[in-house]
């Protein structure tokens, strides 16, 4: 009778232990936001692009070098805690770009990283986009086409999306100056197959339309920072609107069912924005990473004191977990971060 007891305490233990095995894990990672580095200082750094290689999370974003200018980054192995891990990508010498070097994005392309970024070239008296280039994804990033396309105007925040059938489209933000008034619209075009050029003229996407958009109409008229993902056979953009230095800067949402559109923005927008009773001042400019199980986090920085009455460009990385509602909308899972 004991040995019958016995087996059948084991045999219990190990049923409690294979369903536990099988039960569904915790919905969203334990955070805090803003996130933290290794030694707990809150992770600084704007204009924030997560991509993931091998298992490892890599962070860059617009930083400065202790020793000349280019891009840092940090990896994670949780999307929680970053390490720093120095330099992505440095300036050279003789380079077009004399500062305002922004926004780097990477894309692994056809078994190499390719990372988009601006920078502001005198000569041209505009903000251009270059093209840079590694085997690694921790680089270093070495520049390929600087610029890499010149349209005659400002282009900046530029996005590469790769199609489920292998092509290749960018998406950035065409944006102008008027005394002291700031006008940013979205456009994209196709790519050659070996990202040396634009296939085909620029489409526009967008521009600043909803009355969210047009806080501060008489300063600020951007749309920007395009980040574009496919999901169920529909094509989402989460993109920014404002300005990032002052209050109501946030990330819209617009979809569509081809990449060059036409695109339509969510009634639903923004997705975030400005919340000063849940401390948050001017969130945007963001990327999305998706894990392995397809649970989709959004990373995008924000004020680093929400409370700043001044021009603010002291910004932290955040990030929140992304669902879709029952209509395909997008929205945020805000239950699943400690603020």
């Amino acid at each position: 009778m004991i040995k019958i007891k016995y087996v059948y305490v084991i045999f219990l233990f190990l049923f409690l232990v294979a369903c536990h095995d099988r039960a569904p894990k915790e919905s969203c990672n334990k955070y805090v936001n803003p996130l933290k580095t290794t030694d707990s200082v809150a992770l600084s750094v704007a204009d924030p692009f997560v991509y993931k290689f091998d298992g490892l999370y890599y962070l860059t974003g617009t930083t400065s070098l202790p020793d000349g200018v280019g891009f840092a980054y940090y990896t994670s192995k949780d999307l929680i805690t970053w390490e720093y891990k120095g330099a992505l990508y440095r300036k050279p010498e003789n380079h077009i770009g004399s500062h305002a070097f922004w926004a780097p994005e990477v894309e692994y392309y056809k078994g190499k990283f390719y990372m988009t970024y601006s920078c502001y070239v005198e000569k041209r008296g505009l903000m251009l986009t270059c093209l840079a280039v590694s085997e690694k994804p921790g680089g270093p990033f070495v520049d390929l086409y600087t610029p890499w396309f010149d349209l005659g105007y400002s282009a900046i925040d530029a996005d590469i999306f790769v199609d489920d059938d292998g092509t290749p489209y960018v998406y950035y933000s065409k944006n102008r100056i008027q005394e002291t008034l700031a006008v940013g619209e979205l456009y994209a075009a196709r790519l050659a197959t070996d990202l040396s050029r634009l296939d085909g003229d620029p489409v526009f996407i967008s521009e600043a339309s909803q009355s969210w958009e047009k806080v501060n109409w008489d300063r600020n008229r951007c749309n920007e920072g395009a980040y574009v993902f496919k999901r169920n056979g529909i094509y989402y953009m989460t993109y920014s609107a404002n300005d990032t230095g002052y209050e109501h800067y946030g990330i819209g949402v617009a979809r569509s069912k081809k990449p060059l559109g036409p695109w339509t923005k969510s009634l639903t927008n923004p997705l975030v924005t400005t919340d000063l009773s849940k401390g948050i001042s001017s969130p945007g400019h963001n990327s999305i990473v998706e894990e392995p199980d397809g649970r989709l986090w959004m990373i995008y920085h924000r004020h680093a004191d929400p409370y700043c009455q001044k021009p603010n460009w002291d910004r932290v990385v955040c990030m929140d977990r992304l669902s879709f509602d029952e209509q395909g909308e997008l929205q945020i899972e805000e239950s699943c971060s400690s603020q």
